[in-house]
């Protein structure tokens, strides 16, 4: 069989109206990619090359699963997908059951080399959503499919309409499909069905399309996100009265603040936004009501191709009579068109055949249709499902009612977890599961990695009724809630091992299930420890998805007094290290962040643990330096690197990243530079926390923004315009909300104004604001108010003193003190510009007795020279105070080495003594200044200083 060079294997198989290309990982039907996980298409694939061979189970474990010990119930499951799958619109059985060894592949197949493909299949490109793998033919919707596609080249807001089971998500999706190839940035599906807090809508979306945004408004990070962005994005299930109007809202300001998303919603009523337009899904078309139907002429109406479908589907043999024609046309009708009514039915016709289908419906399904208040279909529904389920048996009825705790999509371990006891057979779950997809009442999509199973959301409400019937609730829930406290720990463990994307991949989905667990159990006081156990084990969750809010929530919840017999001392730490982070970076440096981190640093002490340990007192001295206690900062960070000197889990960097950040505000500018240089020169993958610290600030971030000022301070403005430059680079990669308003704010704004480049300040400045504005950090909104008064100052142009006042009382009791002192000084000269000479100087006075007062002195020479300022332009008269402040400026910037300070009190000195006669001195302090740079002479102040410098050569050379 070989050359001596091996066989080469085929480029591709073809198959009844399917074409296979392996090496692709494509499977069409036609020319439509048939959306199938991997794992089913390897199975696919290792039947297809050996046609008419029997395949063993052991051999697909091995090509499928390779290296892992997989159960066979996950080959099982994906059989039952597969097939599924493969039956659409064709009577062809493809794929045989070997009992006790394994499948064959019995369909004629032909194989094509691997140089080309069948004729007509073309290239596709990797597509960009998050859509289902679907498993079954869309049937008699073309036209509404159509019509809601063109709709949405003029529309942005289209709303599907109907009751439970008509299909809205069946043409939402398949509408969805037809529109990725023309969204530039996607396709994107939220299911709002498993969402019990409307408060979590926009967290919810957020997750679904990938946004990572640490932010306490995510709905204004999510409008941001998109603001530039081309999305489909699919509002599933917003029909729930307790979500609606927020997933209103929540859509409404998503049009409102972009341009280029548009929303296809499903609902059993409209959105009712301005601009939305609603389309009314009607029943499937049925024929009319004719005793002498044929079949043919019954196979023309969408409701009964349903029907033979899902016939077929049970039983391969089937095919439609013309004796049977009129009675299953009276079913549909029965059925009132509803597809899922139509569907559950359909499946029984191996059990019942149509005549005891007919049978059943006279006997049984009327009744169940009387007893229930509603809509008429909705009736018609539930008396369908009712119908459906009472022909279950005793154990896929157990196991429907129980996997109706799980919130959304499910794995078959999952599965198993909750429809699990003592007195059930681990098999028999198995089992169950797959007649109940069979039937319709459970819904698989064949992902990459696993078969993920759905409860239909009109089912999953019948089943969670059926479960209180039966006084399982809580046994169920218990269950479900054990079973995803393991998958968190699982999913913690792994958190390091994974990348994010393939972490979100196998663990992104279970918030829902998480949230619903969390709830029950903390509100059950049998199971309140078991809710503490889940709040700590969720951490990852909430930090990779982003999520810092709800974790601040969730923590504080499990804080209240009422738990505290509960909690153990471990848990009691991790907990207050959360709040504390939380709390710092939504709320900024309350007392209650530092109270948060000294209880855990107590804790941990206590405990012995010195990773949690460093974590805590990080904690601390990033609230001393938000509150401009630079002394206390720097005491914090010794403690730090005394850890790391006595023990692993920590590098010298945890103390370098908070010491040079304190140090600079201490004038110490060398030492302060070393130790930033350290952080921002440092391997990115050589900190040992990159994996666990989710909710801390970026030391590196940070420390770009630090050295930025450092740089200039020290007489080096290109460098520090570049440091400013990178730092905003990376925030804007890390899209996090703090992170870039630090950036913008006192990073690439502070820098601007430094080298006077008022045009880029003014940009940074706007988008500083407006950041801050949509993501609700007021705090970095005032902020940037009081900034925004300096570049008013330097421009000329008018200032609000009312609004500056208000922002710096905001700065002032938020505890955020770090700059107080600069808006302070920025307030003083524009109260002094504005007539009230002895008010500004007080503000100036005060805010240079707070720097000296902490012990922040490396802004007072500049506070000094602006004194002086104010002095010459408000008292002529003041000559000799101002040359003071000019001067004691100047010494205290040649302390610190601040060469720009030094460069900037100088020109101001000399200038204002050439107006009086000039002096020798100044003019050489001037030149010495200017002297000792290598760099930036393209800036404001050295420019100016130059200028000086020239009127002074070229008057020193007339007068010679």
């Amino acid at each position: 069989m070989t050359d001596g060079q091996g066989e080469r294997a085929p480029g591709s198989y073809a198959f009844g109206p399917f074409v296979l290309l392996p090496e692709r990982q494509l499977l069409l039907q036609g020319q439509t990619p048939v959306r199938i996980g991997s794992r089913a298409l390897d199975i696919l694939t290792a039947l297809v090359e050996r046609p008419g061979e029997v395949v063993t189970k052991q051999e697909l474990f091995a090509r499928v699963w390779p290296g892992r010990v997989v159960e066979e119930d996950n080959l099982k499951v994906n059989m039952v997908a597969l097939r599924r799958l493969l039956r659409e619109g064709s009577d062809t059985q493809y794929v045989a059951t070997v009992t006790g060894r394994g499948y064959r592949f019995v369909a004629p197949v032909r194989a094509f080399g691997r140089s080309g493909a069948p004729p007509g299949v073309g290239n596709t490109g990797k597509r960009n959503h998050n859509l289902p793998n679907g498993t079954t033919r869309v049937v008699g919707r073309t036209e509404a499919i159509e019509a809601v596609r063109r709709e949405l080249a003029d529309c942005r807001l289209i709303s599907l309409v109907g009751p439970g089971g008509i299909g809205k998500t069946t043409v939402a999706l398949a509408v969805a499909e037809q529109c990725i190839a023309a969204m530039k940035d996607g396709v994107w599906l939220v299911e709002l069905a498993p969402l019990k807090d409307p408060s979590l809508v926009a967290n919810v979306l957020a997750a679904a399309i990938g946004l990572t945004a640490h932010s306490a408004n995510m709905l204004a990070a999510l409008c941001e996100y998109l603001r530039d962005r081309e999305m489909l994005i699919v509002l599933d299930s917003c029909e729930c009265e307790h979500i609606i109007d927020a997933v209103a809202a929540c859509a409404e300001r998503l049009l409102t603040d972009t341009a280029g998303v548009k929303i296809l919603a499903t609902s059993r009523e409209p959105l009712r936004l301005k601009g939305e337009r609603v389309r009314r899904l009607p029943g499937l078309d049925l024929p009319p009501d004719s005793a002498g139907l044929l079949a043919s002429d019954a196979l023309a109406f969408p409701a009964v191709q349903l029907f033979v479908e899902r016939a077929t589907d049970r039983v391969e043999s089937f095919v439609l009579s013309d004796a049977d024609a009129p009675v299953v046309a009276d079913i549909c009708r029965r059925l009132d068109g509803l597809p899922l009514a139509i569907e559950l039915v359909a499946t029984r016709v191996d059990m019942l055949g149509i005549g005891g289908v007919l049978e059943q419906f006279d006997r049984r399904f009327h009744l169940s249709i009387q007893r229930r208040a509603g809509p008429e279909r909705h009736r018609t529904l539930m008396a369908a499902i009712d119908w459906s389920h009472d022909l279950l048996s005793e154990s896929e009825q157990r196991a429907m009612r129980r996997l109706s705790v799980l919130a959304g999509s499910f794995v078959l371990a999952s599965a198993r977890a909750v429809a699990l006891d003592l007195s059930t057979e681990r098999d028999t779950v198995v089992d169950d599961l797959a007649n109940l997809v069979e039937k319709s009442l459970v819904a698989a999509d064949p992902r990459d990695a696993e078969v993920e199973f759905r409860l239909l959301d009109t089912t999953r409400a019948y089943a969670y009724e059926k479960l209180i019937a039966a006084d399982e609730l809580d046994a169920a829930r218990r269950r479900h809630a054990n079973h995803f406290l393991e998958v968190a720990r699982q999913a913690k463990a792994r958190i390091d091992m994974l990348g994010r994307d393939e972490w979100l991949d196998c663990y992104g989905a279970k918030i829902d299930d998480i949230r619903d667990a969390l709830n029950w159990a903390l509100s059950s006081p049998r199971d309140a420890a078991l809710g503490i156990d889940l709040t700590v084990a969720a951490f990852p969750f909430w930090g990779q998805l982003s999520l810092l809010e709800e974790c601040r929530l969730a923590v504080e919840r499990a804080l209240e007094e009422r738990f505290e017999t509960v909690r153990t001392d471990r848990q009691n730490l991790v907990l207050k290290l959360a709040l504390g982070s939380t709390l710092l970076h939504t709320r900024g440096p309350q007392l209650r962040v530092k109270s948060s981190f000294a209880e855990a640093l107590a804790i941990s002490e206590a405990l012995g643990d010195m990773t949690a340990q460093l974590q805590a007192l990080r904690g601390l001295a990033e609230y001393e330096l938000w509150t401009g206690d630079s002394h206390s900062a720097i005491a914090v960070a010794e403690k730090i690197g005394a850890i790391a000197d006595s023990g692993p889990g920590a590098t010298r960097s945890d103390a370098d990243a908070h010491a040079g950040s304190a140090l600079s505000w201490l004038g110490a500018l060398a030492a302060s530079r070393q130790r930033l240089e350290n952080i921002v020169h440092r391997r990115i993958d050589s900190d040992p926390r990159c994996g666990a610290a989710r909710f801390e600030f970026d030391q590196r971030l940070t420390a770009r923004g630090s050295l930025a000022t450092v740089l200039w301070l020290q007489g080096f403005p290109d460098r520090a315009t570049e440091m400013a430059r990178l730092q905003l680079a990376e925030a804007e990669a890390s899209n996090y909300a703090v992170s870039l308003c630090y950036a913008l704010v006192h990073g690439s704004l502070v820098v601007s104004l430094y080298v006077r480049d008022y045009v880029a300040a003014g940009h940074y400045l706007d988008r500083g604001v407006g950041h801050a504005t949509r993501h609700g950090l007021t705090i970095w909104r005032a902020m940037a108010t009081c900034v925004q008064t300096r570049l008013n100052l330097y421009t000329h142009r008018p200032i609000d003193l009312a609004a500056h006042l208000a922002a710096m009382a905001e700065v002032r009791e938020s505890g955020f003190r770090m700059r107080y002192p600069n808006y302070l000084t920025n307030y003083g000269e524009a109260l002094a510009r504005a007539g009230d000479l002895r008010g500004g100087l007080a503000c100036i006075d005060e805010a240079i007795a707070l720097s000296e007062e902490r012990g922040q002195v490396v802004g007072i020479p500049e506070m000094l020279r602006i004194k002086g300022n104010v002095l010459c332009s408000a008292m002529p008269d003041a000559v000799e105070q101002a040359v003071q402040c000019y001067r004691q400026s100047i010494d205290r910037a040649r302390r610190d080495d601040a060469l720009s300070w030094e460069l900037r009190s100088a020109a101001s000195l000399v200038k204002l003594l050439r107006r009086h006669g000039g002096d020798d001195e100044a003019e050489d302090m001037l030149q010495t200044a200017y002297g000792q740079f290598r760099e930036g002479f393209s800036t404001g102040d050295l420019i100016r200083a130059r200028e000086l410098i020239e009127i002074r050569r070229e008057s020193a050379a007339r007068s010679r």
